[in-house]
């Protein structure tokens, strides 16, 4: 199966009190996905669900997340789940962008 590939990176900026972290490392992986996480990220965008910063989040959370969920979907830790994310992709797919 062809697949993309990203190199996702997580800076940790502010701890829970909101105090800035000058030393904390980025957290930095490769994710392979089916899908282009970009053209995800804009029809996401264009159904204004959330605000842009939560939605852009949601989606390559989502993205992220399902894909593993394929790749593993025989192992049994996924087996109650995956009919349910099933069904929520389909509804998210058909929720219509506002005008």
């Amino acid at each position: 199966m062809k697949q993309h590939l990203y190199r996702i990176t997580v800076e940790h900026l502010r701890d829970a009190s909101g105090h800035a972290l000058d030393d904390a490392s980025p957290l930095v992986f490769e994710a392979r996905n089916h899908d282009d996480i970009q053209q995800v990220v804009a029809k996401v965008l264009g159904k204004q669900l959330f605000e842009p910063q939560t939605a852009t989040a949601f989606a390559v959370g989502l993205k992220l997340f399902s894909e593993v969920l394929l790749e593993h979907r025989k192992d049994e830790l996924f087996a109650d789940l995956a009919p349910h994310l099933g069904a929520f992709m389909k509804k998210l797919k058909s929720r219509p962008s506002p005008p």
